[in-house]
């Protein structure tokens, strides 16, 4: 997986809308989690969240437990720096989410964009399906975006791997089941277009 030094390079030196993937309002993830029927006390984790702003639209729509985990430091600052009094409302983790340890079964809902695709090698996969398999209570629901196949090679100078939405739920296998697919055509800071797909999945009891 990407160094933790990398990130904390990108976003000590970058503004949170300066970078390729900042979005002013995560639209699809939260009509997605809307879509879960989850309560507005369900427990959400975004991955990867860092500097994202999901975690004020959801504070928007009303939920109310959420956590928010990111490699960087730097990147959960700059949330909490956003939030302002509401951080305090939020559980912050800094982890890698291929050896971090989650509680068991805590999460209602598992949000990942950009995080999976980074992850390269099948040994780092396999660590990260673990995690979810872990933390994701049975019943719950994930959903995971990528870069979609005719998506971009590469993000901040890194490779990344590119899926389809069967591909990606392959990745997952049986103990998850998909529901929903969607690609989005995301309009970066700088005007370029980056293509990713979404996935939701049902984590079924075992």
């Amino acid at each position: 997986m990407q160094s933790k030094e990398h990130w904390e390079q990108v976003y000590s030196t970058k503004a949170e809308n300066s970078v390729s993937w900042f979005q002013e309002h995560a639209r699809q993830s939260v009509e997605l989690i809307g879509s879960t029927g989850v309560p507005k006390s369900a427990k959400i984790i975004d991955v990867g969240g860092g500097a994202s702003t999901l975690v004020d639209d959801l504070f928007a729509e009303g939920y109310q437990h959420i956590t928010v985990l990111d490699l960087s430091e730097a990147a959960l600052a700059a949330s909490r720096a956003r939030l302002a009094e509401r951080a305090s409302s939020v559980s912050w983790l800094a982890g890698d989410i291929t050896k971090i340890d989650l509680p068991l079964h805590e999460f209602d809902v598992w949000h990942d964009r950009a995080v999976f695709h980074f992850l390269t090698t099948r040994e780092e996969r396999e660590a990260y399906v673990h995690a979810v398999i872990q933390a994701v209570k049975p019943g719950g629901h994930v959903i995971v975006a990528t870069f979609a196949e005719d998506g971009p090679e590469k993000c901040s100078g890194l490779p990344v791997m590119r899926y389809s939405a069967d591909g990606l739920h392959a990745e997952f296998g049986t103990p998850f089941t998909l529901l929903q697919q969607e690609r989005e055509e995301h309009h970066t800071p700088f005007g370029t277009v980056q293509k990713f797909i979404y996935c939701l999945c049902r984590k079924e009891p075992s």
